[in-house]
């Protein structure tokens, strides 16, 4: 009796530490978050254009052609050190890069990209977040690839680097 009272101890402390084990040793990639947007069309949204001062529809905007969103902000460091990898994206892929400025003030927006250029063929203002909202963004910056029909392709959270410059350039590239 008391083996019997012993071994199911044992063998869920050993269930445990084979779950804890297992979970140690799968090629997991804690910075990719699903998104339920992937192969959705993308919000309807209606905000004002950085520097024109327009209207900025959604509607309007995707479904023509390939383009890149890239959620970013004066503010965020991260933006700043990923900022190289966007300029080079408008320069050597021809896709239309659209920029979506996340809680930004207007005027630092406007400095910093004379001051470092501006890759983005179009900039909506989002200044209390609801676009980010709808798309799903956790934090700035975050990078999106769309497709001529309106449909979210790819998401990238964080800041773009080397490896992800190339991956991005890959999948705009291989789709033409």
């Amino acid at each position: 009796m008391k083996k019997k009272i012993l071994a199911l101890p044992t063998i869920l402390f050993l269930s445990i530490l084979f779950i804890f084990f297992y979970l140690l040793i799968i090629n997991r990639n804690p910075s990719e978050i699903p998104s339920a947007l992937i192969n959705k069309k993308v919000p309807d949204f209606i905000t004002t254009s950085l520097i024109k001062k327009n209207d900025f529809i959604s509607k309007d905007i995707f479904g023509k052609e390939k383009v890149i969103v890239n959620f970013f902000a004066t503010w965020c460091k991260p933006c700043l050190d990923e900022h190289e990898y966007i300029m080079n994206l408008s320069k050597k892929t021809g896709v239309k890069i659209i920029g979506i400025n996340y809680k930004d003030n207007r005027n630092n927006t406007i400095k910093w990209l004379k001051k470092l250029g501006n890759p983005y063929s179009i900039i909506a203002e989002d200044k209390n977040g609801n676009v980010a909202i709808d798309w799903g963004v956790y934090g700035i910056p975050e990078t999106f690839i769309v497709d001529s029909k309106g449909i979210i392709k790819y998401r990238h959270i964080g800041p773009i680097n080397k490896t992800i410059y190339k991956r991005i350039n890959l999948l705009v590239l291989e789709s033409k």
